[in-house]
């Protein structure tokens, strides 16, 4: 959106609004099966080969196998790379921009995936590539890392046996004859020696004595489908037994798994997993990866890539482009396990700026975003895939009267409602297919997709008309505060804050008001709020703070545009600033739903300053500062802020963060532990929610929280 100021009478607006295309650095990874490839280098000829492009870079067996193709078709040079040093760089890179990039499987658990938070140093880890072999690589910094170990024993002696012993020759067919298959059958266990378990040496009956041990006495024929599992199981335990071993020797507890061999297959993930919790007895957990297919590719990319130091910015899934970790389970949707075969797709933006912790953060490795994961609570799943199902006529309408003057603007949201409404059935299917599924995935994913069909800022001519009128009103709010008692001022501003938190397009309750109402202004929205005592309530310690010393620096993490930022927010950072304190007003970088953006923040602070001294002063001396979060999302995630904020923090050394709105305190970053004192406060303007949580709609969240001693 491109923003300007006018030289604006009484009646023009304070900026105009412009609808301009997007233009994002995009990773565009496709995953295709080799019967394919010419059809992929007929699309990459056509498409994306320029005049300028020389050279491609490729790695894997297939570098060394197409080669001569990829140069006859595309008439460029091949640059073949290293793949063990592209493997490494892909992994580091989805590891460091991807959150909800490793997992843990648990097989017949609900969900079927355990997401891991990812450690803020990713460094050292073990990766086992299962190929043809095994290699065991020990990574340790970026461009640090060595093979260790590894094995001849891998995929392809699966694959070799199964097709000697089955007669199978695809290996995803092996696998399906092994998911349906008893390894017991074939494999000698404890029990079938001893009569029972070998309790003085700790094994338990079940415990496989002999791979194919009973296929030596028996005299009988063995299916195709046992004998197979007993492959999977001696071979993956083989290779379990070795991952633990090089593991100890380096003490390392991160080891994931990744290669041919695993591809997210259940089968395969679930006999890995059992190894390794059975060498470990716990110790160590198996971690595999939602994009390992892509690694190699990604890495390969960066290789070719290096001047211009892809790593200097933070990169993030674009959820409107992406397939999405598909059903692991060969029974359930076959068409989907079918597809993930042949193209799959990820998508990847570059972000403007590195992305980082919030230095507050009191333990950054153990910081969860979300309050609820929708993976686990199939209530409340079914609940906001429901709701957000609703809503899409509401945003389709919004997202084409944003842009009046276009005549594709209806198709174009034709084809969003498309596109999000088949996002939204896929996510019923396979909950987890972009990772923990949170409102915060759902409400982004809405996001991405009104990006991809050019609606960047649907609510931009609402949010220009609110900050227009509640501009107006700004001198009679700050007035009627000047004339009351300190204490009674202090429950009017809270008061304020909460009651212009009411506007907010993004929640329906809400929305629906504001359409049928125009009339609805800040104080019906002060009348409608709950009488204290409140649903969650700290004001009483609140009060008690603001007696003693003011705070050195505040954090502010604002949320909507119109009368929360200017009836609600400023009346409340001019107290601050009058007691001694330093604010940083923190706002988004782009747009989502009706908050505020760094640009209209600017905007927005310049108008103020002009009429008001206290916020003039602030500026001027450098007491008040506006930072942009580095994030488009209506949510927060503390632990992928803009850098230049988390070094504004530090240098003010900031002792209070306060966070409101629905999306940044409740959905998210309800349970956050800060080590500085942090004030959350938002209304539910959800019934749902609120009687969920104990209350009515409008129900008021104020939670003041001191760090740990």
């Amino acid at each position: 959106m491109a923003k300007r100021f006018f030289q604006e009478t009484e009646d023009e607006p304070l900026y105009e609004v412009s609808v301009q295309e997007e233009i994002t650095a995009r990773l565009h990874f496709i995953k295709f099966e080799n019967a394919y490839i010419e059809t992929c280098l007929d699309f990459v000829k056509d498409h994306l080969v320029n005049t300028e492009t020389k050279v491609i870079k490729a790695t894997g067996g297939g570098a060394h196998k197409f080669k001569d193709l990829l140069e006859k078709k595309l008439k460029l040079k091949v640059d073949k790379e290293d793949e063990m040093s592209c493997l490494i760089k892909g992994c580091n890179f989805v590891l460091r921009n991807i959150p909800h990039e490793a997992f843990v499987y648990v097989k017949h658990a609900e969900p079927e995936f355990r997401f891991q938070t990812t450690h803020p140093d990713i460094f050292p880890y073990l990766l086992v590539s299962i190929g043809s072999g095994v290699s065991i690589v020990k990574v340790e910094s970026e461009d640090k890392f060595e093979r260790i170990g590894g094995s001849s024993i891998g995929g392809g002696t699966f694959w070799g046996l199964g097709a000697l012993l089955t007669k199978t020759k695809r290996f995803d067919e092996l696998l399906q004859l092994a998911s349906r298959g008893q390894h017991t059958n074939v494999d000698m266990l404890v029990k079938d020696i001893y009569g029972g378990a070998y309790e003085s040496l700790g094994l338990t009956g079940d415990l496989i004595a002999s791979s194919f041990g009973k296929s030596a006495t028996a005299d009988k024929e063995f299916s195709k489908e046992d004998m197979a599992k007993s492959l999977l199981h001696m071979i993956s335990n083989d290779i379990g037994q070795l991952a633990c071993l090089y593991a100890k020797l380096h003490n390392l507890s991160r080891v994931y798994f990744g290669g041919f061999f695993i591809r997210g297959h259940p089968v395969t993930m679930h006999t890995i997993t059992y190894s390794i919790n059975f060498f470990t007895k716990g110790e160590v957990q198996a971690l595999f990866l939602r994009h390992e297919g892509y690694l190699g590719s990604i890495g390969a990319f960066l290789k070719g890539a290096e001047e211009d130091n892809p790593n200097q910015y933070s990169w993030g899934e674009n959820y409107a482009g992406s397939s999405g970790l598909m059903s692991i389970s060969p029974d359930v949707f076959p068409m989907q396990r079918t597809r993930s075969g042949t193209f799959d797709m990820l998508e990847m933006d570059r972000l403007e700026r590195e992305l980082v912790n919030l230095p507050l953060l009191l333990d950054s490795s153990s910081y969860i975003p979300d309050t609820v994961d929708l993976t686990e609570d199939a209530l409340a799943r079914e609940y906001w895939l429901s709701c957000f199902e609703e809503a899409l006529d509401g945003v389709v309408k919004r997202a084409v009267a944003s842009q009046p003057d276009l005549q594709d603007a209806r198709e174009r949201a034709e084809k969003f409602r498309h596109k999000y409404r088949h996002k939204l059935q896929t996510l019923r299917h396979q909950p987890c297919a972009y990772g923990s599924l949170t409102v915060r995935s759902l409400l982004d994913t809405r996001e991405h997709c009104l990006n991809e069909f050019n609606f960047p800022d649907p609510y931009s001519q609402i949010k220009q008309r609110e900050n227009d009128l509640a501009l107006r009103y700004f001198q009679k709010v700050v007035s009627s505060m000047e004339m009351l008692s300190w204490e009674d001022r202090q429950f009017a501003l809270v008061k304020g804050l909460l009651a212009g938190n009411m506007f907010d397009w993004g929640a329906k309750a809400v929305s629906d008001v504001l359409e049928t109402d125009p009339t609805f202004g800040f104080d019906e929205a002060k009348r409608q709020l709950q009488e204290r005592p409140w649903l969650v309530d700290s004001y009483s310690r609140w009060i008690e703070r603001l007696k003693g010393p003011p705070h050195k620096c505040a954090l502010f993490f604002v949320d909507n545009s119109g009368i929360d930022i200017i009836l609600g927010v400023f009346p409340l950072v001019r107290e601050l600033l009058c007691r001694g304190t330093e604010v940083v007003l923190a706002s988004n970088s782009g747009p989502a739903l009706n908050d505020v953006t760094y640009n209209e923040l600017q905007i927005l602070t310049e108008k103020i300053a002009a009429m008001d001294s206290v916020i003039h002063s602030g500026i001027t001396k450098d007491r008040l500062i506006l930072v942009q979060s580095g994030s488009s999302s209506p949510c927060l995630d503390l632990s992928r802020l803009d850098k230049g904020l988390a070094t504004v923090v530090n240098e003010r050394h900031t002792d209070l963060v306060v966070i409101e709105g629905m999306g940044r305190a409740i959905h998210t970053n309800y349970y956050a532990v800060l080590r500085c004192e942090s004030l959350k406060l938002a209304v539910i303007k959800n019934s749902w929610l609120a009687e969920r949580l104990g209350g009515k709609i409008y129900s008021v969240v104020f939670k003041y929280e001191q760090p740990r001693e």
